[in-house]
């Protein structure tokens, strides 16, 4: 039997977690968006451990990492038919959004051991819900769930998600703010295409969206009508 999941990549602000939580409503199944995975982990590290700026060169060592997340645990929890993530028994999906855990997610997210670790996890939750599974994020086709029936990869303009992202965080946007997100935005696509693990890339068998000039309910029909023509059921 093929596993039900629906992955949806691309870049940062390009709308992957509105659009398939979205998604996952419409459909009946669940949501689980990878990149809160990757910042419960920063997470833990910056309460945790010791700043690598430290002279504990280690300090943020993979092997360190790994072993934090195990042990606090860091972890996905179920709520309803949302894929929650949880450090050491606590909801974190509010602090994990701050500035001081999006200055350092992508350095976490980067280390193939901490990838690893996420996959196995992203997998195992999977396992535990087999109505169906919207999985967003930016390797989620291409690496986790390289068999999904259904990958779609969302882009936008830079400037399109650089407004996203000023609205989304209630700031002023302005012409000197735009480009100062859409630059920071840039910085971040370099970083996640060029990692030498698990690159963003659309995958060979993604559809491609451009979210540009759609609204979220629009780019929300849209995946809503591929899912149900690819998976019966």
């Amino acid at each position: 039997m093929s596993i039900r999941v629906i992955a949806i990549d691309g870049p940062a602000a390009s709308g992957k977690s509105s659009t398939a939580a979205a998604v996952a409503r419409r459909l009946g199944w669940a949501h689980l968006d990878s990149g809160a995975l990757y910042r419960a982990v920063t997470l833990a590290a910056l309460d945790n451990l010791r700043d690598p700026g430290s002279e504990m060169r280690d300090a943020w060592s993979p092997q360190r990492l790994v072993a934090l997340a195990e042990d606090l645990p860091v972890r996905l929890v179920l709520v309803g038919d949302v894929f929650r993530p949880e450090v050491a028994g606590v909801d974190v999906e509010d602090v994990i959004r701050s500035p001081r855990v999006t200055a350092r997610v992508s350095e976490i997210a980067a280390i193939p051991e901490v990838r690893h670790w996420v996959n196995v996890q992203q997998r195992e939750a999977v396992g535990t819900h087999p109505q169906g599974v919207v999985v967003d994020g930016r390797d989620i086709g291409t690496v986790v769930f390289p068999d999904a029936p259904l990958k779609v990869f969302l882009t936008a303009t830079a400037d399109e998600r650089a407004r996203r992202r000023l609205a989304q965080r209630g700031d002023r946007i302005d012409p000197a703010e735009l480009q100062r997100e859409s630059a920071a935005l840039g910085a971040r696509d370099h970083a996640d295409s060029t990692r030498r693990v698990a690159p963003l890339r659309s995958a060979a068998d993604a559809t491609l969206l451009d979210t540009t000039r759609l609204s979220v309910e629009e780019q929300v029909a849209r995946v809503v009508a591929l899912a149900r023509e690819r998976i019966p059921g």
